[in-house]
């Protein structure tokens, strides 16, 4: 049975002051760390590790991870609308950089080094060993290198047995009644998925540059504008307490089927705007989890929309939606390997192997087609330009 989330007020107007004046405090306090103890913690911080791999930045110090660390925790629990993964991969690459160093080993085996370290800080952030593996070689790299690929699968799997060994081995979504069976006549349905899905990358992609253009030229302090977004984070945290934070909830009542579909829209537009405005604050904080949201409610919707135009074809929507995920990674980031290995892992659903690389497909299709930058790259050439 599927249900709209209503306002959820759970504190009197006192308590809801107080939220929303820790949400900007939070905020505030971490735009502060970046931008005088490590003004490369800012953001994502993979646009940064590519810069490094790619020979075009130097490496972080390790002051770097604390700044990170704690940042991400004040700005992310501050109901900002970011991903942990980001911070995870920065620090990681960090940290392996370090240990090199210290070891005194040559540039080389630094650089492996601190690829391996990238990709086990997203496989751990994601509990997806095969996804960080692959990333650091589709991305990071953007080439298949022995020696990388070799550190990288090691530094994962090491990672991610610590990780189990502490928080569990259950995927991070838990999509029911699998494994699903998709028949060869409804791949037309998931590569319209991909379409309509790459289609909102490129809006997405759009919108979070749109966005922190607009905040460069607010008349305002960095921190002073961390805490105005901070306080908007407090206020959603007070109201729709679900809707901020990186968006596991979303993601994972979107698989369930549990929202309905006239308030699907409003959702995605909701966090589409409140992402964007969350990374322009400047505080650590990642766009996998926001992006993976955003994808899918869209596949949700586009569930339900192949419901009503064939329904003998469509089943269940819980396929779209695992589908939405992967091609909104697909079209945003152009990585569609990392992106259907990463949801793969993460909703455990081996079976929707065919669809996933379906609506990927579709949705690259669309970002290429229309000369979308990938994001990484668009937020690279974008910190590159502000040096000059």
């Amino acid at each position: 049975m599927r249900t709209a989330l209503a306002l959820d007020v759970l504190h009197p107007l006192p308590a809801g002051l107080m939220i929303i004046a820790i949400g900007s405090v939070t905020a505030f306090i971490a735009a502060w760390m970046v931008r005088w103890l490590a003004p490369l913690a800012s953001g994502s911080g993979i646009p940064h590790v590519e810069a490094v791999l790619a020979g075009l930045a130097t490496p972080a110090s390790v002051g770097l991870i604390p700044v990170k660390f704690i940042g991400g925790l004040l700005a992310i629990g501050g109901g900002l609308a970011l991903g942990r993964e980001g911070p995870s991969v920065q620090m990681g690459a960090t940290a392996a950089n370090t240990i090199g160093r210290l070891l005194r080993l040559g540039p080389a085996d630094c650089r492996s080094l601190l690829a391996a370290g990238a990709g086990a800080g997203l496989a751990t952030a994601f509990n997806a060993p095969g996804a960080g593996a692959i990333f650091v070689l589709e991305e990071l790299v953007g080439k298949f290198e022995a020696r990388t690929a070799c550190s990288a699968l090691g530094a994962s799997v090491s990672a991610i047995l610590v990780a189990r060994a502490l928080l569990g081995g259950d995927p991070d979504f838990v999509v029911a009644d699998s494994p699903m069976v998709i028949s060869v006549s409804t791949q037309v349905l998931f590569l319209l998925t991909g379409l309509a899905v790459g289609l909102l990358s490129v809006v997405y992609n759009r919108t979070v540059l749109a966005t922190l253009r607009l905040a460069e030229r607010m008349n305002a302090s960095v921190e002073i504008r961390a805490a105005a977004i901070g306080a908007i984070g407090g206020l959603i945290v007070w109201l729709t307490p679900r809707l901020a934070g990186g968006g596991d909830w979303i993601t994972q009542s979107a698989i369930d089927g549990t929202l309905i579909w006239t308030v699907l829209p409003g959702f995605y537009v909701l966090r589409l705007v409140f992402g964007s405005i969350s990374y322009a604050a400047a505080t650590p904080g990642g766009l996998f989890a926001p992006m993976l949201a955003l994808g899918a409610l869209a596949g949700l919707g586009c569930g339900d929309l192949a419901h009503v135009l064939a329904p003998t074809l469509a089943g269940r929507t819980k396929p779209f939606v695992v589908v939405g995920m992967a091609a909104m990674f697909a079209g945003a980031v152009r990585a569609p390997l990392t992106g259907i290995i990463l949801v793969t892992e993460m909703t455990n659903t081996p079976s929707l192997l065919l669809p996933l690389l379906s609506g990927s497909f579709a949705a690259m299709f669309v970002a290429d087609g229309m000369g979308e930058a990938p994001i990484y790259e668009a937020l690279r050439t974008r910190a590159a330009a502000e040096k000059r």
